[in-house]
């Protein structure tokens, strides 16, 4: 089995679709009898595009939202978990001093999807993703509101600054709310963006990975599992054979380095498609790369 994270791992940086050279091999993998499983903060509905031209089977596993729900990609259930109504309630005033823009996915389709209390400010941050998911957002404020319905959410996401989004998780941490939530940080040091995902109790990539593998009788170290950022933190640590793209984030790498992980290729060279290449060179599969 192969876990892959979508952003910064198999996509790359400026990129909206997913290179020749990636398709091409995430499909030998597949044929080779190696089980691919996309691993992603994002939610099902907004990498379900990326994945779908690639032409993988529809039984193939999506773990979305860091973990919170895992589906097929033909939309199969396999997990879901849930942040109880009260706990998302008490997030809204608890997360406003620390100045990010706080977001709750649902598991729907259609706007209302994601609410927020302002798009714009929002935009302001990522202007890319409000833009790519305006169909799916609905702004409610107070954010409170958002739960007059009783309707749970899969995950909770603030985006702020470095600074701002650790000092939130610190204070999250020594809070009555931490026996309630697991959070993860994505960084991205350049752009002094941060994204703090809250999610359910023991929902990360790698729990849901070890869910899956499990099930399927794959023992860790018949897997690999490729990632960038603090968020594949723990898929990589499961994982037998880890690996960390030399794009990662810096204390990721530090991470990989220490640990003698296994490091890739840059995104924006199709790190990933070079190292599963390999893999399949050391199986005795011809790799159809050059074509």
């Amino acid at each position: 089995m192969v876990a892959i994270d979508i952003d910064g791992t198999l996509l790359h940086s400026a990129g909206t679709t997913i290179s020749n050279r990636n398709r091409r091999v995430l499909r030998e993998v597949q044929a080779a009898g190696i089980e691919v499983v996309i691993a992603t903060g994002r939610r099902q509905a907004y990498a379900a595009p990326l994945l779908v031209p690639v032409g993988l089977r529809p039984e193939t596993v999506f773990i979305t939202s860091n973990g919170a729900v895992t589906r097929t990609f033909a939309g199969e259930r396999i997990d879901r978990f849930t942040l109880p109504v009260e706990t998302a309630r008490e997030l809204c005033p608890a997360l406003r001093p620390f100045g990010g823009t706080t977001v709750f996915t649902f598991d729907r389709e259609g706007p209302g999807e994601l609410v927020l209390e302002s798009a714009a400010q929002l935009h302001a941050r990522i202007s890319l993703w409000v833009d790519a998911n305006r169909p799916w957002i609905e702004e409610v404020n107070p954010l409170e509101r958002a739960f007059d319905s009783g309707e749970p959410p899969v995950q909770g996401m603030v985006c702020g600054t470095l600074p701002e989004m650790i000092r939130a998780e610190e204070w999250l941490a020594t809070s009555e709310l931490s026996s309630r939530i697991e959070t993860h940080r994505t960084e991205y040091p350049r752009r002094d963006l941060c994204i703090l995902d809250i999610l359910p109790p023991g929902c990360s990539k790698g729990i849901a990975l070890g869910r899956l593998a499990q099930s399927r009788g794959i023992d860790a170290s018949e897997i690999m599992a490729i990632g960038d950022n603090l968020n594949d933190l723990e898929m990589l640590r499961y994982a037998g054979h880890p690996v960390v793209m030399t794009n990662a984030a810096p204390s990721l790498l530090a991470t990989a380095k220490q640990s003698g992980w296994r490091i890739a290729p840059p995104n924006d060279h199709d790190g990933v498609a070079q190292v599963l290449e390999s893999v399949l060179t050391s199986l005795n599969v011809t790799s159809g790369r050059g074509r």
